[in-house]
C-alpha cells in the first residue's frame, strides 16, 4: 500500500466488501476499505443481527407463554423494550467491535466517508482520490417504498420498526416476503394484532408453495390476519392512527404501518452510471466472475441482482479476492445459496422449488416428511415438515424445503446433498442423532429412496 493506492480497492463495508478485504489481505494483499458508514454495512447494524435478536426475544416471550405447558410456572408479564433494545444493540456493538479488531489484525486501511466512483479505478472520498490496481463495489441495498405513500412516525421501514419505543397494539405489514413476515412474526409474539398484506397470491411467494401453505397456516394460528392477491391503493397517517385502503375497496386501520416490499440497489449516488458502468434496473451488470463492464473493476452483494442475503454477499467478496488474487475459484451458483426466514416458524430453503425443477429436468419426484413423526420436533411442540425435490425418479436432490422451528439449523447438511447433487440412496444410510430434527432430513431421505421407516409408505 502506497499513498492512497492499494491492490484492492473496496467501496461498501458491509457484508461482501469486508469478506473480500479479509481474504484479499490473508493473500497478501493491500487492501482500502471506504464506508459511508460503520464496517459490518446494513446486516450488522440495521439488519440481519437485529432482527434476529428481536426474534429471539420474541421466542423467548412465546416460551414464557407456554411454560405450563412443559411443567415450568411462569407468568408472562410484557415486554421491556428499553430492555430489548438494549440486549440487541449489545450484541451489534460486540460484533461490531470484533469486525473493527479484525480489520486492523488485516491490516486494512479503513476509510470512513461516502466514496463516490469517478472512473479509472479510482473512488473519490470528500475529494481524496483513492485508486486500486482492482477495484470492487459493494455498496449493498436500501429499504424500497410504495409510490404514493410517505414514511412518517407511523409508517416505516424495516429501519424505523427496529428502533420502536412502544409495542404497537396493532400493526399492518405491507408485503409478505422474508422482512414482512419476520416483523409480523415478531409483533405478533409482543402481543401486537398483526395484518400482512402482500399482491402476490402467497406469503414468502419466492419460496416452494409447499412453505407458503405450511406459514400461512401457523401464522393464522397465531392469530395472525393474511390478506394476499391484493394491492394496496393508499395509506395515510394521522396523530392517532394509519388508515390503510386497499385495491379491492377495504379500508384498514393500524397504530403502525411497515413497508417491506424488499430492496434496492445503492448505486443511484455513486458515480457508475456516469463513468463507464452498466446498470439493470439499478442493479450493476456482472458477468459470472462479478466482472463489470470496466476492467478490472468487479461488484459483489445486493448490488448484483439476484438473491439479496448477506451470505451469498459474503462468499461473493471471497470468490472475488480470490479472483483477483489469481486462484481462480469456482464461481458462487445462485440456486445452492441458502435461504431462512427466521420466523415463527421458520422456512428454509436451498435449491430449486418443485416448480421451477420441472421446468429444468421436465420430471421430478417430491417426498414430504411431516414433523409430527420426528420426536424432537414433538419435543419442541412445532408442526412442519421436510420437503426434498429430486430429479426424475433416479436422479440427484436438486431441491430442500423445510418449515418448523429451528429447521434453519437443518440448512447444511441440505445446502450440502444438493450442491454435491448426492442421491437420496447417498444419504439415507447416514446415522442422523436420536433425538434430533435432522433425523427428518434423513427420514424424507428414506421415502425418497423407498424405504421410509416413520411414515406410511
Amino acid at each position: 500500500m502506497t499513498g492512497t493506492h492499494s491492490d484492492v480497492l473496496i467501496l461498501g463495508a458491509g457484508s461482501g466488501g469486508y469478506a473480500c478485504g479479509f481474504r484479499a489481505a490473508q493473500l497478501g494483499l493491500s487492501v482500502t476499505l471506504i464506508e459511508a458508514d460503520k464496517i459490518g454495512g446494513t446486516c450488522l447494524h440495521r439488519g440481519c443481527i437485529p432482527t434476529k435478536a428481536l426474534l429471539h426475544a420474541a421466542e423467548v416471550a412465546d416460551t414464557t407463554r407456554a411454560g405450563p405447558a412443559f411443567g415450568v410456572r411462569a407468568t408472562f408479564e410484557g415486554i421491556d423494550l428499553d430492555a430489548v433494545h438494549k440486549y440487541k444493540d449489545g450484541t451489534v456493538t460486540r460484533l461490531y467491535k470484533g469486525l473493527r479488531g479484525l480489520a486492523a489484525h488485516h491490516r486494512i486501511r479503513l476509510v470512513t466517508g461516502h466514496g463516490t466512483y469517478v472512473s479509472d479505478k479510482t473512488i473519490d472520498v470528500d475529494g481524496t482520490r483513492y485508486t486500486g490496481t482492482s477495484v470492487v463495489l459493494a455498496t449493498g441495498s436500501y429499504a424500497r417504498t410504495v409510490g404514493g405513500i410517505e414514511l412518517g412516525k407511523r409508517i416505516l421501514t424495516s429501519e424505523g420498526a427496529l428502533n420502536l419505543d412502544v409495542v404497537p397494539k396493532t400493526a399492518i405489514v405491507l408485503g409478505g416476503g422474508v422482512i414482512g413476515v419476520e416483523f409480523a412474526s415478531v409483533w405478533a409474539s409482543f402481543g401486537t394484532q398483526v395484518t400482512v398484506v402482500e399482491a402476490l397470491p402467497r406469503l414468502v411467494p419466492a419460496e416452494d408453495p409447499w412453505c407458503s401453505k405450511q406459514l400461512e397456516r401457523a401464522f393464522r394460528k397465531r392469530g395472525i390476519t393474511i390478506r394476499t392477491g391484493v394491492k394496496v391503493r393508499s395509506a395515510e397517517e394521522s396523530a392517532e392512527d394509519v388508515v390503510v385502503e386497499l385495491e379491492d375497496g377495504d379500508r384498514i386501520r393500524a397504530d403502525i404501518v411497515l413497508v417491506a416490499v424488499g430492496r434496492g440497489p445503492r448505486t443511484a449516488d455513486s458515480g457508475f452510471a456516469d463513468h463507464g458502468l452498466c446498470l439493470d434496473r439499478g442493479f450493476i451488470v456482472t458477468d459470472e466472475r462479478l466482472r463489470t463492464t470496466v476492467d478490472g473493476v468487479y461488484a459483489v452483494g445486493d448490488v448484483v441482482a439476484g438473491l439479496q442475503l448477506a451470505h451469498r454477499g459474503f462468499q461473493q467478496g471471497i470468490f472475488v479476492a480470490e479472483e483477483v488474487a489469481g486462484l481462480a475459484p469456482v464461481p458462487v451458483a445462485e440456486q445452492l445459496v441458502p435461504r431462512v426466514t427466521y420466523s415463527h416458524p421458520e422456512v428454509a430453503s436451498v435449491g430449486f422449488t418443485e416448480e421451477a425443477a420441472r421446468d429444468r429436468y421436465l420430471d421430478v419426484t417430491t417426498a414430504v416428511y411431516d414433523l409430527a413423526g420426528n420426536g424432537k420436533s414433538q419435543i419442541l411442540k412445532t408442526g412442519g415438515g421436510v420437503k426434498v425435490v429430486r430429479a426424475g425418479d433416479t436422479g440427484p436432490v436438486v431441491g430442500v424445503h423445510m418449515v418448523g422451528d429451528r429447521v434453519g439449523e437443518l440448512i447444511g447438511e441440505a445446502q450440502l446433498a444438493v450442491a454435491w447433487e448426492a442421491l437420496p440412496s447417498d444419504i439415507a444410510p447416514f446415522i442422523h442423532a436420536h433425538p434430533t430434527q435432522n433425523e427428518a432430513f434423513g427420514e424424507a431421505m428414506l421415502s425418497l429412496s423407498g424405504t421410509p421407516l416413520h411414515a406410511h409408505s
